[in-house]
């Protein structure tokens, strides 16, 4: 059983990792090279708490199973699951996972938060290669339920069936990559978009504003929900998906997007910069997590009402 988890990082992603496991009464040893930012996690994990405290249904915090250290070998040596948590870079993580190696029990899933990077090349000198993973959270990692888990040319399916049930333990819905591609599902459907946007502010047709509206009070209310593929079934009327594609399949000869990358120039760069100020109307960043995860914690009880009825 996976009782002690090492969390190797601990900026944003690895702080949303630590409190989604000690809310599922984890311990938790996390490792970082700077004692000063032990005071910054508890500190973030007591302003998510009473979200978390809510969505998981649990009494108290329990800071008691949170241990900070600065050794590397002290985090991995008797930990039962690695979260690794490094910033996006091929030469840290193949550098880090060695060391990593070194120092964890052999049967022991050694697990990546990368955002798109490949394991097979993340996991290049790892010992025993056969036990390593990517597991995509989504940010902020305590709130939303999907992981999405990679596994390596290396990997062995035992340890994917163990992931699988471990993030099903700590009330995730992991999705199964196939195999290994660069930037994964999520990213690379987000990164379609986020490319679109980005022409269609330097082209001086919309504001970052009214994008983000496009989003919220359209397709982002369905997506929730639904996805892209089940709400274009339905898009098609009684005859669903079939009747959808002979439709409106068509329009995708037509040159309505852009996929190639627009240059990010300092002018279109000042304009999304600009834009997300005037969006935050003088909230911190702080203030607008708080808002986020209020939403996101009554979004999710909402859904799963609905969820069930789709579902079932």
């Amino acid at each position: 059983m996976i009782k002690k988890i090492a969390v190797i990082g601990t900026g944003v992603i690895g702080s949303g990792w630590i409190i989604r496991f000690l809310a599922h009464d984890k311990k938790v040893i996390a490792y970082d090279k700077d004692i000063r930012l032990k005071k910054k996690i508890i500190a973030e994990i007591k302003q998510a708490w009473p979200y978390v405290k809510k969505l998981f249904n649990k009494k108290k915090l329990k800071l008691k199973n949170f241990k900070y250290v600065t050794s590397l070998k002290e985090a991995l040596i008797d930990a039962d699951f690695i979260q690794e948590c490094a910033p996006e870079n091929y030469k840290i993580k193949i550098r880090l996972m060695n060391e990593i190696g070194k120092y964890a029990k052999s049967n022991v899933i050694i697990s990546s938060s990368s955002s798109g990077l490949l394991p097979s090349k993340i996991y290049s000198k790892c010992k025993n290669p056969s036990r390593t993973i990517i597991a995509h959270p989504f940010n902020p990692v305590y709130m939303l339920p999907g992981v999405e888990i990679v596994p390596g040319k290396k990997t062995n399916q035992s340890f994917l069936k163990k992931a699988n049930i471990f993030y099903k333990s700590i009330s995730m819905n992991p999705i199964m990559v196939k195999k290994e591609l660069p930037g994964y599902l999520s990213d690379r459907l987000q990164e379609a978009l986020w490319r679109e946007a980005l022409h269609i502010v330097n082209e001086g047709y919309a504001s970052t504003k009214d994008l983000d509206r496009a989003i919220e009070d359209g397709p982002g209310m369905r997506w929730s929900l639904m996805g892209t593929f089940l709400t274009f079934h339905l898009a098609g009327g009684n005859a669903g998906m079939k009747h959808m594609l002979e439709q409106f399949g068509p329009a995708l000869k037509l040159p309505w997007t852009k996929l190639k990358a627009p240059k990010l120039s300092k002018k279109l760069s000042n304009r999304v910069i600009l834009g997300t100020k005037i969006q935050a109307k003088g909230k911190s960043v702080a203030r607008l997590s708080k808002i986020r995860d209020e939403y996101l914690l009554y979004l999710q009880k909402m859904r799963k009402k609905y969820e069930n009825k789709i579902r079932k």
